[in-house]
């Protein structure tokens, strides 16, 4: 003990490797729990960026064990780049384990995904296009490929080519693509065994005995509240659960070991993909929080939708999560603005809503009710105690707390490792 879920609060791209960075030498194991290469961390250490797609982000700290939970889809090609990537950069990468219960991506997976999308056309959902949603939807219809078939080649074959029963009909007869050669898919996935094997392990089994032997473990999600399956902006979503119960299920821990849950908010919002997005601007207030926070996807590079922070999303995000503590990243983002407007509630069809409405109609249509709160129009960035903020910068973050639920007891105030204030610890209280 003790186990800390961490989770995006927004559509992602909050920070939350920099938090995983923050707590890094209090952790023995770091746990990504969800999603695949389809998001990513960035981290900054020493003014070197880290991007991060797979992997999780505690394997830039010396000591942790970074673990691939059972609820991750692994593209093995993608693995083995990052980790190339960090070792030829220094960074020992041997402590990494990967569940034995992890599945894998298939390249068909990949060709389904791209293809798909490019068919809905103006209904795209805005996926990454790297073969998570197909691999997923294989899981829940008990025909995908695991990481432990790897081991087995003749189990390996018997399950891509029943996919591929099923797969080739819809590529060549609905897609007019040629069909995948079952060979082909086998044999790239048999290319990786060797290399993978001393990676390969039960994960929830050490997890267990880690925490039993009083281990601090972070399980880290990739995407966030707003685009998780169940919970998310549906359809507008990733393919698996990134809320903190996700947690659970895609690492083996359970609910009971379970002792603080942080949230990530951005000081402002972000969205990357289709749906919709109530406070979104359209201005030079958008552009200038874009070019300022260097807002561009870490995976895809897409320039990401900005809006001003939503704090209906922001109470959603600590209920479903049940949020122990929040913490606030790029505050410093508003250091040159007067005025900072802050969304406190929609306004659907002339009825207020303080909560999420529960329609996704109703959502598409709230049109965002504002609380303009003062800038402090000074560098914030050197600040490393609460007390070192101007007083509106203060009371930015005071207003923020009053109404989301819970302490915010992270602000960050730069892009480096070393530009944060730790209001409350979250390790010290549990």
């Amino acid at each position: 003990m003790p186990v800390i879920v961490l989770v995006g609060a927004q559509w992602g791209d909050e920070g939350k490797g920099k938090a995983t960075d923050l707590l890094g030498d209090r952790l023995d194991y770091v746990v990504k729990f969800n999603g695949g290469n389809n998001a990513g961390h960035t981290v900054v250490i020493k003014g070197e960026k880290y991007a991060l797609h797979l992997l999780p982000s505690g394997i830039l700290t010396p000591g942790v064990t970074p673990v691939i939970g059972n609820g991750v889809v692994v593209d093995l090609a993608v693995l083995f780049q990052e980790i190339d990537g960090l070792e030829a950069r220094g960074t020992d990468t041997s402590r990494l384990r990967i569940s034995a219960n992890a599945h894998v991506i298939p390249s068909y997976n990949r060709s389904l995904d791209k293809v798909s999308e490019r068919y809905l056309g103006a209904r795209r959902i805005g996926t990454t296009g790297r073969g998570i949603g197909p691999t997923y939807a294989d899981k829940m219809n008990r025909i995908g490929v695991r990481i432990q078939d790897l081991f087995d080649e003749s189990i390996l074959r018997q399950k891509v080519e029943a996919a591929l029963t099923f797969k080739n009909q819809v590529l060549s007869k609905i897609y007019n693509r040629q069909a995948v050669k079952a060979d082909e898919v086998v044999a790239e996935l048999l290319s990786y065994v060797d290399r993978l094997r001393p990676y390969v392990g039960d994960t929830a089994l050490e997890l267990a005995e880690a925490i039993d032997a009083g281990k601090v473990v972070l399980c880290e999600a990739g995407q966030a509240t707003l685009l998780d399956v169940d919970h998310g902006t549906y359809p507008f979503v990733t393919s698996s659960n990134a809320t903190s119960g996700g947690a659970c299920t895609g690492s083996g821990i359970p609910p009971t070991r379970i002792d603080r849950v942080v949230a990530v908010l951005k000081a402002f919002t972000t969205r990357v993909g289709e749906g919709p997005f109530p406070t979104e601007l359209h201005d030079k207030f958008g552009d200038y929080l874009r070019e300022v926070g260097h807002e561009y996807g870490t995976t895809t590079g897409r320039p990401r939708r900005i809006g001003w922070l939503d704090l209906v999303i922001g109470r959603y995000a600590q209920r479903i999560n049940g949020v122990t503590d929040f913490a606030l990243t790029k505050l410093d983002n508003y250091d040159d603005l007067d005025e900072i407007p802050v969304c406190v509630a929609y306004d659907v069809h002339g009825v207020r809503h303080d909560e999420m409405p529960i329609s996704q109609s109703d959502f598409h249509h709230a049109t965002p009710i504002y609380e303009t709160l003062p800038g402090w129009k000074q560098d914030i960035s050197g600040c490393r105690t609460f007390e070192d903020l101007p007083k509106d910068a203060q009371r930015f973050v005071e207003f923020v707390e009053q109404r989301l639920g819970a302490r915010i007891s992270i602000v960050g105030v730069g892009p480096g490792r070393e530009a944060v204030i730790e209001r409350h610890s979250v390790l010290s209280e549990v």
